[in-house]
Protein backbone atom coordinates (compact mmCIF):
# COMPACT_ATOMS: atom_id res chain seq x y z
CA UNK A 1 0.00 0.00 0.00
CA UNK A 2 2.68 2.49 1.01
CA UNK A 3 5.72 3.50 -0.98
CA UNK A 4 9.02 4.04 0.78
CA UNK A 5 8.55 7.83 0.52
CA UNK A 6 5.01 7.77 1.90
CA UNK A 7 4.11 8.73 5.47
CA UNK A 8 2.24 5.42 5.54
CA UNK A 9 5.58 3.64 5.37
CA UNK A 10 7.26 3.26 8.77
CA UNK A 11 10.57 3.45 6.88
CA UNK A 12 10.03 7.20 6.65
CA UNK A 13 9.45 7.59 10.39
CA UNK A 14 12.20 8.73 12.75
CA UNK A 15 11.49 5.86 15.18
CA UNK A 16 10.86 2.14 15.03
CA UNK A 17 7.27 0.96 14.63
CA UNK A 18 8.07 -1.78 17.16
CA UNK A 19 7.87 0.87 19.89
CA UNK A 20 4.16 1.41 19.16
CA UNK A 21 1.44 -0.72 20.75
CA UNK A 22 -0.52 -3.02 18.45
CA UNK A 23 -3.64 -0.83 18.62
CA UNK A 24 -1.87 2.38 17.58
CA UNK A 25 -3.21 4.18 14.52
CA UNK A 26 -1.79 6.92 12.33
CA UNK A 27 -4.57 9.48 11.72
CA UNK A 28 -5.33 12.91 10.33
CA UNK A 29 -3.55 14.95 7.72
CA UNK A 30 -0.56 12.67 7.26
CA UNK A 31 -2.83 9.80 6.21
CA UNK A 32 -4.88 12.07 3.97
CA UNK A 33 -1.82 13.58 2.30
CA UNK A 34 -0.20 10.18 1.79
CA UNK A 35 -3.33 8.94 0.01
CA UNK A 36 -3.23 12.08 -2.15
CA UNK A 37 0.49 11.48 -2.84
CA UNK A 38 1.34 14.84 -1.27
CA UNK A 39 4.81 14.98 0.22
CA UNK A 40 6.36 17.51 2.58
CA UNK A 41 9.98 18.13 3.51
CA UNK A 42 9.02 18.10 7.19
CA UNK A 43 7.21 15.03 8.54
CA UNK A 44 4.22 15.70 10.79
CA UNK A 45 2.62 12.55 12.23
CA UNK A 46 -0.37 12.08 14.53
CA UNK A 47 -1.00 8.81 16.36
CA UNK A 48 -3.99 7.72 18.38
CA UNK A 49 -3.44 5.14 21.13
CA UNK A 50 -6.03 3.38 23.28
CA UNK A 51 -4.04 4.12 26.45
CA UNK A 52 -0.71 5.39 27.83
CA UNK A 53 -0.25 7.96 25.07
CA UNK A 54 1.99 10.26 27.13
CA UNK A 55 4.02 7.38 28.52
CA UNK A 56 4.58 5.97 25.04
CA UNK A 57 5.65 9.36 23.69
CA UNK A 58 8.06 9.86 26.61
CA UNK A 59 9.58 6.42 26.13
CA UNK A 60 10.19 7.03 22.41
CA UNK A 61 11.66 10.47 23.12
CA UNK A 62 14.05 9.02 25.68
CA UNK A 63 15.05 6.18 23.38
CA UNK A 64 16.11 8.60 20.63
CA UNK A 65 17.14 11.57 22.83
CA UNK A 66 14.45 13.61 21.11
CA UNK A 67 12.50 16.59 22.40
CA UNK A 68 9.44 15.86 24.49
CA UNK A 69 6.56 18.01 25.70
CA UNK A 70 3.17 17.27 27.22
CA UNK A 71 0.56 19.27 25.32
CA UNK A 72 -2.55 18.31 27.27
CA UNK A 73 -2.45 16.22 30.44
CA UNK A 74 -6.24 15.91 30.75
CA UNK A 75 -6.66 14.53 27.23
CA UNK A 76 -3.35 12.65 27.27
CA UNK A 77 -1.60 14.40 24.36
CA UNK A 78 2.18 14.64 24.04
CA UNK A 79 4.66 15.61 21.33
CA UNK A 80 8.05 14.21 20.37
CA UNK A 81 10.26 16.49 18.29
CA UNK A 82 12.92 15.03 15.99
CA UNK A 83 15.26 17.06 13.74
CA UNK A 84 13.06 16.57 10.68
CA UNK A 85 9.76 15.44 12.14
CA UNK A 86 7.16 16.18 14.78
CA UNK A 87 5.16 13.26 16.17
CA UNK A 88 2.06 13.75 18.32
CA UNK A 89 0.53 11.00 20.45
CA UNK A 90 -3.03 11.28 21.75
CA UNK A 91 -5.35 8.99 23.64
CA UNK A 92 -8.31 8.01 21.51
CA UNK A 93 -11.64 9.68 22.21
CA UNK A 94 -14.19 7.04 23.13
CA UNK A 95 -13.83 3.29 23.64
CA UNK A 96 -12.68 2.43 20.08
CA UNK A 97 -10.82 3.93 17.16
CA UNK A 98 -14.15 4.10 15.33
CA UNK A 99 -15.65 6.35 18.00
CA UNK A 100 -12.54 8.54 17.80
CA UNK A 101 -12.90 8.97 14.04
CA UNK A 102 -16.56 9.91 14.49
CA UNK A 103 -15.44 12.98 16.49
CA UNK A 104 -13.25 14.43 13.73
CA UNK A 105 -13.95 17.44 11.54
CA UNK A 106 -14.08 16.18 7.94
CA UNK A 107 -14.33 12.72 6.45
CA UNK A 108 -11.00 13.04 4.62
CA UNK A 109 -9.35 13.53 8.02
CA UNK A 110 -11.19 10.58 9.58
CA UNK A 111 -9.16 7.82 7.95
CA UNK A 112 -6.86 5.72 10.16
CA UNK A 113 -3.90 3.55 9.24
CA UNK A 114 -2.62 0.61 11.27
CA UNK A 115 1.17 0.33 10.81
CA UNK A 116 1.23 -3.15 12.30
CA UNK A 117 -1.41 -4.68 10.02
CA UNK A 118 -0.80 -2.20 7.18
CA UNK A 119 -4.53 -1.62 6.74
CA UNK A 120 -6.78 1.42 6.44
CA UNK A 121 -9.89 2.10 8.49
CA UNK A 122 -12.32 4.31 6.61
CA UNK A 123 -15.74 4.03 8.28
CA UNK A 124 -16.92 7.43 6.96
CA UNK A 125 -15.95 6.96 3.30
CA UNK A 126 -13.21 9.56 3.46
CA UNK A 127 -11.38 7.89 0.56
CA UNK A 128 -14.42 8.43 -1.64
CA UNK A 129 -14.42 12.13 -0.75
CA UNK A 130 -10.70 12.28 -1.54
CA UNK A 131 -11.48 10.88 -4.97
CA UNK A 132 -14.28 13.43 -5.42
CA UNK A 133 -11.99 16.22 -4.14
CA UNK A 134 -14.73 17.26 -1.77
CA UNK A 135 -14.56 18.46 1.83
CA UNK A 136 -17.46 16.92 3.72
CA UNK A 137 -18.14 17.30 7.45
CA UNK A 138 -18.41 14.28 9.70
CA UNK A 139 -21.25 15.85 11.71
CA UNK A 140 -22.63 19.33 12.35
CA UNK A 141 -22.12 18.98 16.11
CA UNK A 142 -18.40 18.38 15.55
CA UNK A 143 -18.13 21.79 13.87
CA UNK A 144 -20.22 23.40 16.57
CA UNK A 145 -18.05 21.91 19.32
CA UNK A 146 -14.96 23.57 17.82
CA UNK A 147 -16.04 26.51 15.62
CA UNK A 148 -12.49 27.05 14.38
CA UNK A 149 -13.23 24.09 12.11
CA UNK A 150 -15.61 26.38 10.22
CA UNK A 151 -12.73 28.52 8.95
CA UNK A 152 -10.43 25.51 8.69
CA UNK A 153 -12.75 24.08 6.04
CA UNK A 154 -11.84 26.91 3.66
CA UNK A 155 -8.16 26.69 4.51
CA UNK A 156 -8.04 22.96 3.80
CA UNK A 157 -10.06 23.40 0.61
CA UNK A 158 -7.49 25.97 -0.53
CA UNK A 159 -4.53 23.77 0.37
CA UNK A 160 -5.91 20.68 -1.33
CA UNK A 161 -7.73 22.27 -4.27
CA UNK A 162 -11.01 20.78 -3.02
CA UNK A 163 -14.56 22.07 -3.11
CA UNK A 164 -16.97 22.24 -0.17
CA UNK A 165 -19.81 19.79 0.04
CA UNK A 166 -23.05 21.85 -0.32
CA UNK A 167 -24.58 20.50 2.89
CA UNK A 168 -21.35 21.20 4.77
CA UNK A 169 -21.21 24.73 3.39
CA UNK A 170 -24.81 25.40 4.38
CA UNK A 171 -24.10 24.14 7.90
CA UNK A 172 -21.09 26.45 8.14
CA UNK A 173 -23.21 29.44 7.15
CA UNK A 174 -25.60 28.68 9.96
CA UNK A 175 -22.82 28.29 12.52
CA UNK A 176 -20.69 31.23 11.30
CA UNK A 177 -21.35 33.57 14.29
CA UNK A 178 -19.80 30.95 16.60
CA UNK A 179 -16.35 31.73 15.15
CA UNK A 180 -16.46 34.94 17.15
CA UNK A 181 -15.97 33.07 20.42
CA UNK A 182 -12.74 31.40 19.31
CA UNK A 183 -9.33 32.45 20.65
CA UNK A 184 -7.79 35.14 18.47
CA UNK A 185 -4.53 33.23 18.07
CA UNK A 186 -6.33 30.25 16.53
CA UNK A 187 -8.33 32.40 14.14
CA UNK A 188 -5.17 34.25 13.14
CA UNK A 189 -3.43 30.96 12.37
CA UNK A 190 -6.13 29.87 9.92
CA UNK A 191 -6.29 33.36 8.39
CA UNK A 192 -2.52 33.38 7.86
CA UNK A 193 -2.70 30.02 6.10
CA UNK A 194 -5.31 31.38 3.71
CA UNK A 195 -3.33 34.56 3.06
CA UNK A 196 -0.11 32.64 2.44
CA UNK A 197 -1.23 30.77 -0.67
CA UNK A 198 -2.66 32.05 -3.97
CA UNK A 199 -5.61 29.65 -3.82
CA UNK A 200 -6.45 31.06 -0.40
CA UNK A 201 -7.77 34.35 -1.78
CA UNK A 202 -10.61 32.61 -3.60
CA UNK A 203 -11.55 30.58 -0.53
CA UNK A 204 -11.20 33.64 1.71
CA UNK A 205 -13.70 35.39 -0.53
CA UNK A 206 -16.03 32.40 -0.21
CA UNK A 207 -15.62 32.44 3.57
CA UNK A 208 -16.59 36.12 3.55
CA UNK A 209 -19.68 35.37 1.47
CA UNK A 210 -20.62 32.67 3.98
CA UNK A 211 -20.38 35.13 6.89
CA UNK A 212 -17.19 33.91 8.58
CA UNK A 213 -15.11 37.11 8.49
CA UNK A 214 -17.57 39.68 9.74
CA UNK A 215 -16.79 39.26 13.45
CA UNK A 216 -13.03 39.52 13.18
CA UNK A 217 -12.63 41.68 10.04
CA UNK A 218 -15.77 43.82 9.76
CA UNK A 219 -14.18 46.27 7.30
CA UNK A 220 -13.70 43.66 4.57
CA UNK A 221 -15.80 44.01 1.43
CA UNK A 222 -15.77 42.75 -2.15
CA UNK A 223 -13.29 45.43 -3.27
CA UNK A 224 -10.74 44.32 -0.68
CA UNK A 225 -11.07 40.69 -1.66
CA UNK A 226 -10.75 41.46 -5.38
CA UNK A 227 -7.53 43.32 -4.60
CA UNK A 228 -6.14 40.20 -2.94
CA UNK A 229 -6.62 38.37 -6.23
CA UNK A 230 -4.81 41.19 -8.06
CA UNK A 231 -1.91 40.98 -5.61
CA UNK A 232 -1.66 37.22 -6.18
CA UNK A 233 -1.66 37.70 -9.95
CA UNK A 234 1.10 40.31 -9.78
CA UNK A 235 3.18 38.14 -7.43
CA UNK A 236 2.91 35.25 -9.91
CA UNK A 237 3.94 37.50 -12.81
CA UNK A 238 7.01 38.83 -11.04
CA UNK A 239 7.98 35.34 -9.97
CA UNK A 240 8.52 34.66 -13.67
CA UNK A 241 9.72 38.09 -14.78
CA UNK A 242 11.88 39.23 -11.90
CA UNK A 243 13.03 36.47 -9.51
CA UNK A 244 14.93 38.90 -7.25
CA UNK A 245 11.76 40.92 -6.63
CA UNK A 246 9.81 37.70 -6.05
CA UNK A 247 12.42 36.48 -3.57
CA UNK A 248 12.09 39.78 -1.68
CA UNK A 249 8.30 39.43 -1.50
CA UNK A 250 8.55 35.90 -0.13
CA UNK A 251 11.19 36.81 2.44
CA UNK A 252 10.70 38.38 5.85
CA UNK A 253 12.47 40.64 8.33
CA UNK A 254 14.71 37.68 9.09
CA UNK A 255 15.68 35.08 6.53
CA UNK A 256 14.05 32.20 8.39
CA UNK A 257 10.89 31.97 10.48
CA UNK A 258 9.68 29.01 12.55
CA UNK A 259 7.67 26.44 10.54
CA UNK A 260 3.98 27.20 10.32
CA UNK A 261 4.13 30.94 11.03
CA UNK A 262 3.57 31.92 7.39
CA UNK A 263 5.49 35.18 7.53
CA UNK A 264 6.38 36.99 4.32
CA UNK A 265 6.06 40.47 2.86
CA UNK A 266 3.57 39.09 0.35
CA UNK A 267 1.31 37.86 3.13
CA UNK A 268 1.74 41.16 4.98
CA UNK A 269 0.62 43.09 1.88
CA UNK A 270 -2.50 40.96 1.60
CA UNK A 271 -3.23 41.28 5.30
CA UNK A 272 -2.96 45.08 5.03
CA UNK A 273 -5.91 45.06 2.64
CA UNK A 274 -8.24 43.43 5.18
CA UNK A 275 -7.81 46.21 7.73
CA UNK A 276 -9.52 49.57 8.38
CA UNK A 277 -8.07 52.41 6.27
CA UNK A 278 -6.74 54.54 9.15
CA UNK A 279 -3.55 53.40 10.83
CA UNK A 280 -4.83 53.58 14.42
CA UNK A 281 -7.81 51.33 13.68
CA UNK A 282 -5.63 49.00 11.62
CA UNK A 283 -3.27 48.61 14.55
CA UNK A 284 -6.19 47.88 16.87
CA UNK A 285 -7.43 45.10 14.58
CA UNK A 286 -3.95 43.56 14.34
CA UNK A 287 -3.62 43.63 18.11
CA UNK A 288 -7.07 42.06 18.49
CA UNK A 289 -5.92 39.18 16.30
CA UNK A 290 -2.81 38.81 18.51
CA UNK A 291 -0.26 39.51 15.80
CA UNK A 292 3.24 39.99 17.17
CA UNK A 293 4.58 43.50 17.53
CA UNK A 294 7.02 42.86 14.68
CA UNK A 295 4.20 41.74 12.37
CA UNK A 296 2.05 44.71 13.34
CA UNK A 297 4.86 47.15 12.57
CA UNK A 298 5.57 45.43 9.26
CA UNK A 299 1.98 45.76 8.07
CA UNK A 300 1.68 49.35 9.33
CA UNK A 301 4.94 50.26 7.57
CA UNK A 302 3.46 48.98 4.31
CA UNK A 303 0.41 51.18 4.83
CA UNK A 304 2.52 54.22 5.75
CA UNK A 305 4.75 53.74 2.73
CA UNK A 306 1.77 53.33 0.44
CA UNK A 307 0.13 56.46 1.83
CA UNK A 308 3.33 58.48 1.31
CA UNK A 309 3.71 57.24 -2.25
CA UNK A 310 0.05 57.83 -3.02
CA UNK A 311 0.24 61.40 -1.71
CA UNK A 312 3.41 62.35 -3.60
CA UNK A 313 3.19 60.34 -6.81
CA UNK A 314 2.56 62.17 -10.08
CA UNK A 315 2.95 61.12 -13.71
CA UNK A 316 6.73 61.22 -13.36
CA UNK A 317 9.19 59.36 -11.18
CA UNK A 318 9.56 60.72 -7.66
CA UNK A 319 12.53 63.12 -7.34
CA UNK A 320 15.49 61.67 -5.37
CA UNK A 321 14.64 63.54 -2.17
CA UNK A 322 11.13 62.11 -2.06
CA UNK A 323 12.45 58.69 -3.00
CA UNK A 324 14.73 58.86 0.02
CA UNK A 325 11.82 59.83 2.27
CA UNK A 326 9.77 56.96 0.85
CA UNK A 327 12.53 54.43 1.55
CA UNK A 328 12.89 55.84 5.07
CA UNK A 329 9.15 55.62 5.69
CA UNK A 330 8.79 52.09 4.34
CA UNK A 331 12.01 50.65 5.72
CA UNK A 332 12.32 46.90 5.24
CA UNK A 333 8.71 46.75 4.02
CA UNK A 334 9.44 48.60 0.77
CA UNK A 335 8.95 45.51 -1.41
CA UNK A 336 5.43 45.24 -0.01
CA UNK A 337 4.80 48.94 -0.65
CA UNK A 338 5.87 48.51 -4.26
CA UNK A 339 3.62 45.48 -4.82
CA UNK A 340 0.65 47.22 -3.23
CA UNK A 341 1.20 50.30 -5.40
CA UNK A 342 1.19 48.14 -8.52
CA UNK A 343 -2.00 46.43 -7.31
CA UNK A 344 -3.63 49.86 -7.08
CA UNK A 345 -2.72 50.48 -10.71
CA UNK A 346 0.37 52.67 -10.47
CA UNK A 347 2.43 52.35 -13.67
CA UNK A 348 5.40 50.01 -13.61
CA UNK A 349 7.57 52.78 -15.05
CA UNK A 350 7.12 54.71 -11.79
CA UNK A 351 7.51 51.78 -9.39
CA UNK A 352 9.99 49.29 -10.80
CA UNK A 353 12.92 51.75 -10.90
CA UNK A 354 12.39 52.21 -7.16
CA UNK A 355 12.43 48.44 -6.67
CA UNK A 356 15.68 48.30 -8.61
CA UNK A 357 17.17 50.90 -6.28
CA UNK A 358 15.99 49.01 -3.21
CA UNK A 359 17.49 45.76 -4.50
CA UNK A 360 20.86 47.47 -5.03
CA UNK A 361 22.67 47.23 -1.66
CA UNK A 362 24.91 50.29 -2.17
CA UNK A 363 22.31 52.55 -3.76
CA UNK A 364 22.87 56.05 -2.31
CA UNK A 365 19.14 56.84 -2.15
CA UNK A 366 17.65 53.57 -0.93
CA UNK A 367 20.59 52.59 1.28
CA UNK A 368 22.72 55.69 1.92
CA UNK A 369 26.01 55.11 3.73
CA UNK A 370 26.67 57.75 6.42
CA UNK A 371 29.16 60.37 5.24
CA UNK A 372 29.53 61.88 8.69
CA UNK A 373 28.71 60.88 12.26
CA UNK A 374 27.40 62.80 15.20
CA UNK A 375 30.93 62.79 16.58
CA UNK A 376 32.17 64.44 13.37
CA UNK A 377 29.66 67.26 13.80
CA UNK A 378 30.38 67.75 17.49
CA UNK A 379 34.15 67.72 17.15
CA UNK A 380 34.60 69.11 13.66
CA UNK A 381 32.08 71.94 13.91
CA UNK A 382 32.19 72.55 17.67
CA UNK A 383 28.50 71.75 18.06
CA UNK A 384 26.88 70.72 21.33
CA UNK A 385 25.40 67.20 21.61
CA UNK A 386 21.61 67.18 21.44
CA UNK A 387 18.58 66.63 19.19
CA UNK A 388 19.95 69.14 16.68
CA UNK A 389 22.75 66.70 15.79
CA UNK A 390 20.24 64.05 14.76
CA UNK A 391 18.33 66.57 12.64
CA UNK A 392 21.52 67.61 10.88
CA UNK A 393 22.51 64.00 10.18
CA UNK A 394 19.10 63.35 8.65
CA UNK A 395 19.48 66.49 6.54
CA UNK A 396 22.86 65.24 5.33
CA UNK A 397 21.27 61.94 4.26
CA UNK A 398 18.68 63.85 2.28
CA UNK A 399 21.33 66.06 0.68
CA UNK A 400 23.28 62.93 -0.21
CA UNK A 401 20.18 61.41 -1.85
CA UNK A 402 19.66 64.60 -3.85
CA UNK A 403 23.27 64.50 -5.06
CA UNK A 404 24.36 67.62 -3.21
CA UNK A 405 27.14 65.87 -1.26
CA UNK A 406 29.11 62.70 -1.83
CA UNK A 407 32.03 62.79 0.63
CA UNK A 408 32.77 63.54 4.27
CA UNK A 409 34.39 66.86 3.41
CA UNK A 410 31.48 67.97 1.22
CA UNK A 411 29.04 66.95 3.96
CA UNK A 412 30.82 68.94 6.65
CA UNK A 413 31.05 71.99 4.38
CA UNK A 414 27.35 71.65 3.52
CA UNK A 415 26.43 71.53 7.24
CA UNK A 416 28.51 74.67 7.86
CA UNK A 417 26.49 76.51 5.25
CA UNK A 418 23.23 75.38 6.83
CA UNK A 419 24.36 76.75 10.18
Amino acid sequence: MATEKSALSPKTWPFSVSLLPQQAYLVGGSVRDALLHRQADYLDLDFVLPERAIATAKSIAQHYSAGFVVLDTEHQIARVVFPHATVDFAQQVGPTIYSDLQRRDFTINAIAYSPHSETLLDPLDGCADLARKTLCMVAAENLEDDPLRLLRAYRQAAQLGFSLDPTTQQTIRGLAPALGRMAAERVRGELDCLLSQPEGSILLSLAWQDGLLQTWLPEVDRIHLDRLATIDQLAAQYHERWPDFSYLLHSWVKEQTPPGLHRSWLKAVKLSQLLPPDLASAETTLAKLKYSRAEQQAVLSILRGWQYLHQHQSDTLLPPGQQYQLFRTAGASFGGVALLSLAYGMPEALILPLVERYLTPNDPVAHPQPLVTGKDLVQGLALKPGPKIGELLEAVHLAQAEGLVSSREEALEWVKRQL
